[in-house]
């Protein structure tokens, strides 16, 4: 499980960021344009806040299971959560655990 939390973080990286880059340089760091886009059909607005609740709560799951299991290195996963999302954060702090699992 350790190799397959590991892939799906990484490809949860690239994934996002294949869609999100090429945007970016089409229209630079146009935040307004961004919530523009962001906020263009009813669908588009059911996605982020499906992902904003998503993060939420994986942000306090690894804020508390990572305190309880004394996870190290979990923080890296929170940043993973907030500067890519939840498909970084979750399989990043899931292989952060397991692999500490797996050492004791």
């Amino acid at each position: 499980m350790v190799m397959f939390y590991l892939v799906l973080a990484i490809l949860g990286t690239l994934i996002p960021y294949g869609a999100f880059v090429p945007w970016l340089m089409q229209n630079g760091i146009d935040i307004p344009q961004f919530f523009t886009e962001m906020m263009a059909n009813p669908i588009s607005i059911f996605a982020w806040l499906d992902v904003f609740v998503a993060a939420i709560t994986l942000l306090g799951f690894i804020l508390h299971d990572g305190q309880k299991n004394q996870v190290k290195w979990r923080y890296i996963a929170i940043v993973g959560t907030l500067s890519v999302g939840v498909s970084c954060g979750l399989p990043l702090y899931l292989y952060l655990r397991e692999r500490q699992t797996r050492a004791r």
